[in-house]
């Protein structure tokens, strides 16, 4: 299981894609998991991260979760229409 960091914005998300990217890549597990019980600071660019640990996922073969994302990062995924893409959360 990966844990998001507390701030996740387009200030961070560059550098917290290739993080996780490589923490990803080093899971042996089938299926990759991320936790956002820690986020507390985000915006839309946080989704563009997570939409991008899926696509990674799916090009690893590998089944991807997102757990304990924060209410309004829910919203906004639902207003932005990827709320279906990111499913599991």
């Amino acid at each position: 299981m990966v844990l998001l960091p507390e701030t996740l914005t387009v200030r961070e998300a560059t550098a917290a894609l290739a993080l996780l990217e490589t923490t990803l890549l080093s899971e042996s597990e089938p299926l990759l998991v991320i936790d956002g019980s820690q986020l507390k600071r985000f915006d839309s660019s946080s989704l563009a991260v997570l939409l991008a640990c899926r696509r990674l996922a799916e090009t690893w073969g590998k089944r991807f979760e997102l757990r304990e994302l924060p209410p309004q990062l829910r919203e906004l995924a639902k207003l932005y229409g990827v709320d279906e893409i990111l499913a599991a959360y």
